[in-house]
């Protein structure tokens, strides 16, 4: 049984999600709090596997809280928050600081038992997440190119898929980049209306330009285009150049974006011109998708499990064959830059 303590200041949102977790057979609520200073307290005394938490609470708000958390009881956190524009910030913060993921409060724009089954999901990763790497994600040390190796890349484009513990990976990845790297198209699973505050962040570190992405986008050189939450983002050819299309749809192994949607969509389009990279993340997702690429033509990589905060969705996309490069998050994009201006003959060289 994964043992969870709830950690919010509305007596409703306890009770609701207290009922509905308790539905999971694997999942027990041990407790809940009403501020930070009752959740240390329960914390302390019952030893929850995983704790949600809300930001916006009396006395000592989330963020103070999970900065003496991380710092003095490391435990795997679940931001459960609404995502306003402030709130959207303040959850990335908490990121940032070592929370695992990130899920919309009922009544931001989901029903309960969207927000729920989320939120099972995501108590289950976080349950075998590395918490190690995940607070340590933001020194990994990386060589920032001021631009691309030698060689031709032609078109090339470089898709991207990420969960649990992805934002920060991605953050590692893309400040590494030169200005003149080919484009990119990335998946991070998130609620509606953090992508946009997420790729407004990753921006400011960035040498290239980060954003998220609107419907009819051109890829280009320099550029990485997020999709938006709740929307899936697939990639097409037009003319000499490729596009974002921006659409609704089922969910994808729960998820939307999906990642597996995206690397459909790249296989298809792109071909040999492609580099695919599935990150740290729970669940399958992108794992057909990167088997699907790497059948086209192209370059696939996966994040290695040392460096992953959940290890799933990488274990999957290697366990299917999809995966034919498997490295450390250091080595990330000094890999990457290679795929795209050398081929994959020069990764293949260099395997050891």
């Amino acid at each position: 049984m994964i043992r969870v303590l709830i950690v919010d200041d509305s007596a409703v949102v306890r009770q609701v999600l207290s009922n509905e977790l308790c539905k999971a057979r694997d999942i027990e609520v041990v407790a809940t709090a009403v501020d930070a200073y009752a959740a240390r307290d329960k914390i302390v005394r019952l030893r929850p596997d995983v704790v949600t938490l809300d930001l916006d609470m009396p006395r000592m708000d989330g963020l103070t809280f999970l900065t003496k958390l991380m710092k003095h009881y490391p435990l795997p956190v679940i931001v459960v928050s609404a995502l306003s524009p402030k709130g959207s910030e303040t959850a990335l913060r908490a990121l940032e600081l070592g929370a695992v993921d990130v899920v919309a409060k009922p009544g931001s724009g989901s029903s309960v038992a969207e927000i729920v089954e989320s939120l099972v999901d995501k108590i289950r990763a976080a349950a075998n997440s590395r918490l190690e790497p995940l607070r340590s994600s933001s020194q990994v040390q990386v060589t920032r190119p001021s631009s691309m190796p030698s060689g031709s890349f032609g078109n090339k484009v470089i898709a991207i898929g990420a969960s649990t513990g992805g934002t920060e990976a991605i953050r590692n990845v893309l400040s590494a980049l030169p200005v003149d790297v080919p484009g990119l198209v990335l998946v991070q699973h998130m609620p509606a209306g953090l992508t946009n505050t997420f790729a407004q962040r990753v921006n400011e570190i960035c040498l290239i330009e980060v954003r998220e992405a609107k419907h009819s986008d051109v890829v280009r050189p320099g550029l990485a285009l997020i999709a938006p939450g709740n929307y899936h983002m697939t990639l097409r050819r037009s003319g000499q150049n490729y596009r974002v299309e921006i659409k609704s749809g089922p969910p994808v192994f729960h998820q939307r974006p999906s990642v597996d949607v995206l690397f459909h969509s790249v296989a298809r389009q792109a071909g040999t011109d492609a580099v695919g990279v599935i990150l740290t993340g729970m669940g399958a997702d992108g794992a057909g998708g990167m088997l699907a690429m790497r059948k086209a033509g192209a370059f696939t990589i996966a994040q290695d499990q040392a460096s992953s905060v959940v290890f799933g969705m990488p274990k999957e996309a290697i366990r299917l064959g999809g995966a034919e490069r498997v490295v450390p998050l250091a080595r990330m994009s000094q890999q990457i830059l290679h795929a795209v201006s050398s081929g994959a003959s020069c990764l293949v060289q260099q395997s050891s």
